[in-house]
């Protein structure tokens, strides 16, 4: 499990808001009350949103990321069927299903690296329509909503990424793999490999925000702080 990663905070700036005290802390989630001087709902969701995709994205853009984690590995396409399926001979070899798994893997992290940039766009420019209610919500309220907001935009934009990675691969694993089972395609592997991609993504995107929710403190911005500490017990 995942904890929350800290960011830098102006320690000035944490002090001023640590010293406003519990009623500046309070008016921030106060019915039909946006934002007070200095302080903006919506600037608080927007950095939950930021903190919790950098934290995502940090893990899963590292070697590995998504195939040493078990949470984040991304299992065979179903074009691949399974061990009792009838498949080419090579597919029924456990070490092999292994090696294109992770290779499968790999790819994602490609894909993954083209989707950030995407997720980081998406929260500079988002609008939120009901920040109180997202700051109130459940542990990944603000994932689904931007989640919600940007469709199957990342899938979108990984699949050539992937494809690319996968047609590397061509005379290797993968070629072997798509060789053995009638029908199937790079093309197709990387659509079925960016929608599950996708899922790790946002899920990933969800745990960092769930563990920031649980603990704003280890966030040091005060922003957050005020803002989950005090809307977690309303």
């Amino acid at each position: 499990m995942s904890t929350a990663r800290t960011s830098r905070a102006n320690p000035l700036h944490r002090r001023a808001f640590l010293g406003g005290g519990v009623m500046a802390s309070a008016a921030l989630l106060l019915p039909g009350c946006q934002s007070i001087p200095g302080f903006s709902l919506n600037e608080a969701v927007r950095r939950l949103l930021a903190l919790s995709s950098q934290n995502a994205f940090a893990q899963l853009l590292r070697p590995g990321g998504f195939y040493d984690n078990e949470l984040d590995r991304i299992p065979l396409p179903d074009q691949f069927g399974s061990t009792g399926s009838i498949v080419g001979a090579v597919l029924r070899s456990a070490a092999f299903r292994g090696q294109l798994q992770r290779q499968l893997n790999i790819a994602a992290e490609q894909g993954a690296e083209r989707a950030a940039p995407l997720v980081t766009e998406a929260i500079r420019g988002a609008s939120f329509s009901d920040a109180t209610a997202i700051l109130r919500g459940g542990p990944r309220a603000a994932t689904d909503f931007l989640r919600g907001s940007m469709g199957t935009a990342l899938i979108g934009a990984m699949v050539p990424e992937i494809g690319g990675a996968l047609r590397l691969e061509q005379n290797d694993i993968v070629a072997q793999a798509i060789r053995a089972v009638s029908g199937v395609d790079v093309q197709g592997i990387a659509t079925s490999i960016s929608r599950s991609a996708d899922n790790v993504i946002w899920n990933a995107i969800g745990r960092e925000e769930a563990d920031i929710r649980a603990n704003p403190r280890a966030s040091n911005d005060p922003l957050l702080i005020g803002a989950l500490g005090i809307g977690g017990a309303l």
